[in-house]
Protein backbone atom coordinates (compact mmCIF):
# COMPACT_ATOMS: atom_id res chain seq x y z
CA UNK A 1 0.00 0.00 0.00
CA UNK A 2 1.09 3.39 -0.93
CA UNK A 3 1.91 5.68 1.86
CA UNK A 4 0.23 8.77 1.86
CA UNK A 5 2.57 12.01 1.83
CA UNK A 6 3.02 13.99 5.12
CA UNK A 7 1.18 17.08 5.24
CA UNK A 8 3.02 19.97 4.08
CA UNK A 9 2.75 23.01 6.20
CA UNK A 10 2.85 26.38 5.20
CA UNK A 11 3.76 29.03 7.49
CA UNK A 12 2.90 32.84 7.27
CA UNK A 13 5.90 33.87 5.89
CA UNK A 14 5.93 31.43 3.00
CA UNK A 15 2.19 33.22 2.01
CA UNK A 16 2.72 36.59 2.57
CA UNK A 17 5.53 38.25 2.84
CA UNK A 18 4.26 41.64 2.94
CA UNK A 19 1.92 42.24 6.11
CA UNK A 20 0.16 45.18 4.82
CA UNK A 21 -3.28 44.46 4.30
CA UNK A 22 -4.23 47.42 2.13
CA UNK A 23 -3.84 46.02 -1.55
CA UNK A 24 -5.49 42.77 -0.19
CA UNK A 25 -8.13 44.42 1.20
CA UNK A 26 -7.70 46.72 -2.22
CA UNK A 27 -8.52 43.90 -4.86
CA UNK A 28 -11.29 41.99 -2.87
CA UNK A 29 -13.13 45.21 -2.75
CA UNK A 30 -12.69 45.90 -6.34
CA UNK A 31 -13.72 42.38 -6.83
CA UNK A 32 -16.34 42.89 -4.93
CA UNK A 33 -17.62 46.13 -6.08
CA UNK A 34 -17.47 44.42 -9.74
CA UNK A 35 -19.38 41.31 -9.01
CA UNK A 36 -21.97 43.71 -7.41
CA UNK A 37 -21.76 46.14 -10.89
CA UNK A 38 -21.94 48.92 -7.69
CA UNK A 39 -20.26 52.79 -8.39
CA UNK A 40 -18.10 53.49 -5.96
CA UNK A 41 -21.09 56.10 -5.38
CA UNK A 42 -23.65 53.46 -4.45
CA UNK A 43 -21.16 51.37 -2.14
CA UNK A 44 -20.54 54.85 -0.88
CA UNK A 45 -24.31 55.54 0.24
CA UNK A 46 -24.60 51.65 1.43
CA UNK A 47 -21.49 52.08 3.50
CA UNK A 48 -21.39 55.63 4.95
CA UNK A 49 -18.01 55.34 4.08
CA UNK A 50 -16.78 58.55 1.81
CA UNK A 51 -16.50 57.54 -2.00
CA UNK A 52 -12.96 59.35 -1.98
CA UNK A 53 -12.11 56.92 0.45
CA UNK A 54 -13.42 54.16 -0.93
CA UNK A 55 -11.32 54.64 -4.04
CA UNK A 56 -7.59 55.18 -2.31
CA UNK A 57 -8.79 51.98 -0.46
CA UNK A 58 -9.51 50.04 -3.65
CA UNK A 59 -6.48 51.32 -5.08
CA UNK A 60 -4.54 50.03 -1.81
CA UNK A 61 -2.89 53.14 -0.98
CA UNK A 62 -5.07 54.06 2.04
CA UNK A 63 -5.21 51.15 5.13
CA UNK A 64 -8.88 51.47 6.36
CA UNK A 65 -9.14 51.12 10.22
CA UNK A 66 -11.26 48.35 11.31
CA UNK A 67 -14.48 50.65 12.04
CA UNK A 68 -14.31 51.41 7.83
CA UNK A 69 -13.07 47.51 7.14
CA UNK A 70 -16.40 46.72 9.39
CA UNK A 71 -18.72 48.86 7.54
CA UNK A 72 -17.89 48.08 4.19
CA UNK A 73 -18.51 44.44 4.58
CA UNK A 74 -21.78 45.26 6.61
CA UNK A 75 -22.78 46.96 3.15
CA UNK A 76 -21.34 44.50 0.96
CA UNK A 77 -23.22 41.59 3.25
CA UNK A 78 -20.14 39.63 3.39
CA UNK A 79 -17.94 37.75 6.13
CA UNK A 80 -15.23 40.53 7.30
CA UNK A 81 -13.00 37.68 5.77
CA UNK A 82 -13.66 38.38 2.46
CA UNK A 83 -12.36 41.76 2.50
CA UNK A 84 -9.08 40.56 4.12
CA UNK A 85 -8.40 37.03 2.89
CA UNK A 86 -6.11 36.27 0.10
CA UNK A 87 -7.29 33.06 -1.91
CA UNK A 88 -4.99 30.88 -1.94
CA UNK A 89 -4.48 26.77 -1.60
CA UNK A 90 -5.50 24.92 1.47
CA UNK A 91 -3.33 22.96 3.75
CA UNK A 92 -1.66 22.77 7.32
CA UNK A 93 -1.18 26.79 7.78
CA UNK A 94 1.34 28.04 10.94
CA UNK A 95 0.53 31.21 12.06
CA UNK A 96 3.43 32.91 13.95
CA UNK A 97 2.79 35.52 16.40
CA UNK A 98 5.35 38.16 15.08
CA UNK A 99 3.75 38.13 11.07
CA UNK A 100 0.35 38.47 12.08
CA UNK A 101 -1.79 41.11 10.64
CA UNK A 102 -3.29 43.61 12.41
CA UNK A 103 -6.07 45.65 12.02
CA UNK A 104 -6.76 48.73 14.63
CA UNK A 105 -8.78 51.86 15.60
CA UNK A 106 -8.29 55.11 13.93
CA UNK A 107 -6.38 55.99 17.45
CA UNK A 108 -4.59 52.68 18.17
CA UNK A 109 -6.51 51.04 21.46
CA UNK A 110 -8.75 48.68 19.86
CA UNK A 111 -6.29 46.43 17.94
CA UNK A 112 -7.91 43.16 16.50
CA UNK A 113 -5.80 40.09 15.59
CA UNK A 114 -7.22 37.51 13.08
CA UNK A 115 -6.53 34.20 14.49
CA UNK A 116 -7.07 32.37 11.20
CA UNK A 117 -5.42 31.73 7.85
CA UNK A 118 -6.58 34.44 5.23
CA UNK A 119 -7.01 31.92 2.40
CA UNK A 120 -11.10 32.33 1.65
CA UNK A 121 -14.03 34.11 3.61
CA UNK A 122 -15.03 31.90 6.12
CA UNK A 123 -18.49 31.54 8.05
CA UNK A 124 -16.38 31.17 11.51
CA UNK A 125 -13.94 33.80 12.50
CA UNK A 126 -11.67 33.71 15.60
CA UNK A 127 -10.15 36.43 16.58
CA UNK A 128 -7.90 38.20 19.44
CA UNK A 129 -8.87 41.66 20.74
CA UNK A 130 -6.78 44.21 22.76
CA UNK A 131 -8.45 47.12 24.02
CA UNK A 132 -6.58 49.85 25.75
CA UNK A 133 -7.31 51.43 29.37
CA UNK A 134 -10.37 53.70 29.22
CA UNK A 135 -10.95 52.55 25.29
CA UNK A 136 -14.38 52.88 24.18
CA UNK A 137 -14.70 50.92 20.35
CA UNK A 138 -18.62 50.96 18.93
CA UNK A 139 -19.11 48.12 17.18
CA UNK A 140 -20.52 48.19 13.53
CA UNK A 141 -23.84 45.81 13.26
CA UNK A 142 -23.03 42.67 11.09
CA UNK A 143 -24.86 41.13 8.75
CA UNK A 144 -28.59 39.22 9.77
CA UNK A 145 -28.01 36.50 11.99
CA UNK A 146 -24.14 36.84 13.07
CA UNK A 147 -23.31 36.01 16.49
CA UNK A 148 -20.24 37.25 18.55
CA UNK A 149 -19.02 34.45 21.49
CA UNK A 150 -16.24 36.04 23.49
CA UNK A 151 -14.32 35.28 26.54
CA UNK A 152 -11.85 37.84 28.45
CA UNK A 153 -8.76 36.41 28.58
CA UNK A 154 -7.11 39.45 31.00
CA UNK A 155 -8.30 42.46 32.70
CA UNK A 156 -11.76 43.22 32.01
CA UNK A 157 -14.44 44.59 29.45
CA UNK A 158 -17.98 45.74 29.49
CA UNK A 159 -19.74 44.74 26.72
CA UNK A 160 -22.76 46.86 25.76
CA UNK A 161 -25.21 44.99 23.42
CA UNK A 162 -28.15 47.48 22.65
CA UNK A 163 -29.70 48.90 25.96
CA UNK A 164 -28.01 46.11 28.05
CA UNK A 165 -24.20 46.53 29.80
CA UNK A 166 -22.51 43.19 31.14
CA UNK A 167 -19.31 43.69 32.51
CA UNK A 168 -16.99 40.67 31.95
CA UNK A 169 -13.72 39.84 34.32
CA UNK A 170 -10.97 36.89 33.21
CA UNK A 171 -12.43 33.89 32.41
CA UNK A 172 -15.83 35.20 31.82
CA UNK A 173 -18.15 34.51 28.43
CA UNK A 174 -21.12 35.80 26.74
CA UNK A 175 -22.29 35.10 23.60
CA UNK A 176 -24.97 37.81 22.04
CA UNK A 177 -26.13 38.96 18.53
CA UNK A 178 -24.13 40.97 16.89
CA UNK A 179 -26.35 42.41 14.00
CA UNK A 180 -27.25 45.49 15.99
CA UNK A 181 -25.89 47.88 18.27
CA UNK A 182 -22.89 47.05 20.58
CA UNK A 183 -19.59 48.19 22.07
CA UNK A 184 -16.68 47.20 23.66
CA UNK A 185 -15.37 49.30 26.57
CA UNK A 186 -12.41 48.72 29.37
CA UNK A 187 -13.10 50.15 32.35
CA UNK A 188 -9.37 48.90 33.76
CA UNK A 189 -6.15 50.37 34.41
CA UNK A 190 -4.88 47.74 32.43
CA UNK A 191 -5.24 46.32 28.55
CA UNK A 192 -7.50 43.63 28.32
CA UNK A 193 -7.45 40.99 26.11
CA UNK A 194 -10.03 38.64 24.75
CA UNK A 195 -10.49 36.20 22.00
CA UNK A 196 -13.89 35.82 20.11
CA UNK A 197 -15.47 33.93 17.55
CA UNK A 198 -17.72 35.26 15.04
CA UNK A 199 -20.19 32.96 13.22
CA UNK A 200 -22.08 34.21 10.32
CA UNK A 201 -25.60 33.32 9.32
CA UNK A 202 -25.63 30.13 6.66
CA UNK A 203 -26.25 31.88 3.66
CA UNK A 204 -23.05 34.47 4.00
CA UNK A 205 -20.76 30.77 4.03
Amino acid sequence: MARSPAPRVVRASERAPEQDLAPVVGANLRRLRGERRWTLEQLAAASGVSRAMLGQVELGRSAPTINVLWKIARALDVPFSALISEREAGGTVVLRAAEARRMSSHDGGFVSRALFPMDAPRRVELYELRVAPGKHERGEPHPPGTMENLVVNAGELVLTVGDEQHRLGAGDAILFQADGPHAYTNPGSRAAVAYLVMTYAESLA
